[in-house]
């Protein structure tokens, strides 16, 4: 266990970083948890800037959500907790403030039950539909209710003017979800204002059955 839980605390530190560095997070913002295989949780502390996180400086949860040591986690720690109980397979949770994915989450008229459009097939296989949480003040307990139902069977949901929320099996995994789901929003920029192509829902299909494989 302590094994594990270094080599956790240790990629967390990497990931925060490389992601910070990238310009996926700025300042404070961005949290990422991961969940050890006796269910306690390591988050990031509440104000700690992604990119200065400090491996034995982490926050940690009890498998029922209370802190065992370290200190005080995000403020968006019922998000997190939302997260695993609606989806078992989750494993990481990552939620950034990435450029792109946070500007397309300002748009208006977005459809709620699916607001990303589908251009490439690396968005539908990684992240397959993602739902639009209704707009919520940051750190409200309301965020982990919409979660609560809108991610089950899901591995990402956009927060309405703040950003996403992202699963994966490992954090090596949500990390990766996170950044595909920035590249398709950035890829929605670019082509705006062009004739597009979106997969139709043949081959939408035809990717979610691969992806269930």
């Amino acid at each position: 266990m302590l094994h594990e839980e270094q080599e956790l605390r240790d990629a967390l530190v990497k990931h925060g970083h490389s992601l910070f560095i990238r310009g996926f997070s700025h300042g404070a913002t961005g949290n990422m948890s991961v969940r050890l295989a006796d269910g306690s949780l390591l988050l990031t502390p509440t104000g700690c800037s992604l990119g200065s996180l400090n491996a034995g400086n982490l926050s940690k949860l009890d498998a029922n959500g209370a802190l065992v040591h370290g200190p005080p986690p995000t403020r968006e720690t019922h998000m997190h907790l939302a997260c695993y109980a609606a989806n078992p397979a989750c494993r990481a949770v990552v939620h950034l403030h990435s450029p792109f994915a946070t500007a397309f989450s300002c748009l208006d008229g977005l459809d709620s039950g699916d607001c990303m459009p589908p251009l490439t097939p690396y968005f539908l296989m990684r992240i397959g539909s993602v739902p639009l949480v209704p707009y919520c003040k940051p750190g409200s307990p309301q965020i982990g209710e919409h979660i609560t139902q809108l991610m089950p069977g899901r591995k990402a949901v956009l927060l309405a003017n703040h950003g996403p929320v992202v699963c994966g099996e490992s954090l090596d995994d949500a990390v990766d979800n996170a950044e595909e789901l920035e590249s398709s929003a950035r890829l929605y920029f670019i082509l705006y204002g062009h004739e597009t192509r979106t997969l139709s829902s043949v081959e939408q299909s035809c990717l979610a059955r691969k992806r269930q494989r």
